[in-house]
C-alpha cells in the first residue's frame, strides 16, 4: 500500500481524462471537502491529449446542443474562474450538405437549434464561399454555420483541469489502478485500488473506452467500446492567413478539419475499423480522406503531412452520453450487498432481457462517448450533480442512464445523426 493513498475520502472519482478531471474539480466547487482523482496512467494519457479539440454545439438532438452549449460557454468562461483557460477558440463552424435530403434535414436541425437558443444561420453556397474561401466552388448545396462554434488546445485542457484541481484541494493519484467497490445495504462505503482501499461513499467512474472494464469490476455493464480515431495537420500554405475561415464537418464522410498552424488539422473515423485499442495509423484510410478534403479544399491537395496520430476514442451504441447511476446485473460483484432483488429479475435468479440491474447509491457512471472535448465539461457538471444532490440543470439526464440499453446494448433512444461514423456495434 503507498504510504500517501487517503485511507478516506468524501467523493473519489476513478480516470484522469477530461471527464474526470474536470468532474473532480466539480466536486471540490460544490463544497465536497475531500476528493480523490485516481488515474491508473498519467492524467490525460489517453484520447484527452490525443484530440482534435473540437467543440460544436450543432449536435442531432437537444441533449447534444445542450451539452455543446453548456461545455462552450464554460470554456469561454474560464478565464475568469480558473488559473489557466483550454484555450477556446471560437471560430465557427460550417456543416455543408450535398443532397436535397441532406439540405431538408439540415433545416430542421436548425429550427430546433435556435428553439434552444443557438445562433446557427443557414448559408447559400455563394454566402458559404464568402466565409470560407479556400472551399471549392460548386461541391455542396449550402449548409448551416454557427459562429459561436469553436475548438481548444486538448494538450492546454489538460493542463488546466491538472491545475483547476490541484488549486482546488483535489487529491490526485496517479499510477493507482481502480480494482472495484464495496458496498453495504445497496451503498457505496469504499473503493478498492491496486495501493489500498479508501473509504468514501461517493465514486464517480468515468474514462474512455477502458470505462467498460473499470465498470465490470463492480458489476456494472456499459456497453461502451473503442475504437481508432486519425488526426493530421497539413504543412503551412499562405491561403490559411489569417485564420478567419470557419471549421467544417463533411457529415457523410465522416471527416472535418479546422486551422492549425496555419496549416489544416483535419481528422476522421473508419466505420469499417476494427473495435479495440488502436494507436497506429491506418495509412491507406488516412490518404483516402485527405482525398477527399482536397476535393473540398483543393489547396490540400499538394499539402504534405507534418503531424499524423491515432488515439482510441470510446462510443456507445446511440452516440449519446451515458450519465447517471451505476445499475449491478445480478450476479454482479456486488449483488449481495443490494437490499432488494431487482425487479425485473426472474424467480430463478436470470435477468431478463430488459432488465437493466439494481443502482448502488453513491456510484455514477459519466461516459462522453466520444465526445470529451465537445462535451466533456457539461457531463463532469452533470455527473458532480448527480453525486452531490441528486439531480442537475445541465442536462435532462432521465433518459440518459444505463437503463435505456437492455442486455444486449441496444438502445430504447435514436441515435444521434450528428456523430462521427463509428462502427455499429460495441462488442
Amino acid at each position: 500500500m503507498r504510504s500517501d493513498l487517503l485511507a478516506s475520502a468524501d467523493a473519489v472519482v476513478v480516470g484522469g481524462g477530461t471527464v474526470g478531471g474536470w468532474c473532480a474539480y466539480f466536486l471540490c466547487e460544490a463544497g465536497v471537502r475531500n476528493v480523490v482523482l485516481l488515474e491508473q496512467s498519467t492524467v490525460g494519457s489517453g484520447a484527452s491529449s490525443r484530440a482534435a479539440g473540437i467543440v460544436r454545439c450543432q449536435g442531432g438532438t437537444p441533449v447534444a446542443v445542450r451539452l455543446g452549449m453548456w461545455s462552450r460557454d464554460f470554456y469561454r468562461s474560464q478565464a475568469d474562474l480558473l488559473p489557466l483557460d483550454s484555450g477556446f477558440v471560437a471560430q465557427g463552424y460550417f456543416m455543408p450538405c450535398f443532397t436535397d435530403a441532406e439540405v431538408e434535414a439540415a433545416k430542421e436541425r436548425m429550427a430546433m437549434h435556435r428553439g434552444l437558443g443557438l445562433e446557427v444561420s443557414w448559408l447559400d453556397p455563394d454566402e458559404a464561399a464568402e466565409v470560407n474561401p479556400t472551399m471549392a466552388h460548386g461541391t455542396h448545396l449550402g449548409g448551416t454555420f454557427a459562429p459561436g462554434d469553436g475548438y481548444i488546445d486538448p494538450a492546454r485542457n489538460v493542463l488546466a483541469y491538472t491545475l483547476a484541481c490541484i488549486t482546488s484541494g483535489v487529491r490526485l493519484f496517479e499510477h493507482v489502478r481502480f480494482e472495484g467497490v464495496e458496498s453495504a445495504a445497496g451503498r457505496v462505503t469504499a473503493v478498492v485500488t491496486d495501493a489500498g482501499p479508501i473509504a468514501t461513499p461517493v465514486v464517480v467512474l468515468t474514462g474512455g473506452p477502458q470505462i467498460a472494464a473499470t465498470a465490470a469490476t463492480c458489476g456494472v455493464v456499459i456497453p461502451v467500446a473503442g475504437t481508432r480515431h486519425q488526426v493530421a495537420l497539413t504543412e503551412p500554405h499562405r491561403a490559411f492567413e489569417p485564420c478567419g475561415f470557419p471549421m467544417v464537418f463533411d457529415v457523410p464522410s465522416g471527416l472535418y478539419w479546422r486551422p492549425e498552424e496555419r496549416g489544416l488539422l483535419f481528422g476522421m473515423s473508419n466505420p469499417d475499423e476494427q473495435i479495440g485499442e488502436a494507436r497506429s495509423v491506418d495509412w491507406p484510410y488516412l490518404k483516402a480522406m485527405h482525398r477527399r478534403l482536397a476535393e473540398l479544399v483543393p489547396i490540400a491537395r499538394d499539402l504534405e503531412l507534418k503531424k499524423v496520430w491515432a488515439a482510441t476514442i470510446d462510443y456507445s451504441p446511440d452516440h449519446l452520453p451515458i450519465i447517471g447511476p451505476g445499475l449491478v446485473r445480478r450476479g454482479g460483484p456486488l449483488t449481495h450487498h443490494l437490499a432488494s432483488a431487482s425487479a425485473g429479475v426472474e424467480e430463478s435468479g436470470t435477468a431478463k432481457e430488459t432488465d437493466p440491474g439494481e443502482p448502488v447509491a453513491g456510484l455514477i457512471v459519466a461516459s462522453p462517448a466520444g465526445h470529451g472535448m465537445m462535451w466533456g465539461p457539461a457531463v463532469a457538471r452533470a455527473a458532480a450533480d448527480l453525486a452531490t444532490s441528486g439531480a442537475t440543470d445541465v442536462v435532462d439526464t432521465s433518459s440518459l442512464g444505463l437503463e435505456r440499453f437492455d442486455t444486449e446494448g441496444r438502445s430504447s433512444l435514436d441515435p444521434d445523426p450528428i456523430a462521427l461514423p463509428f462502427p455499429e456495434r460495441t462488442s
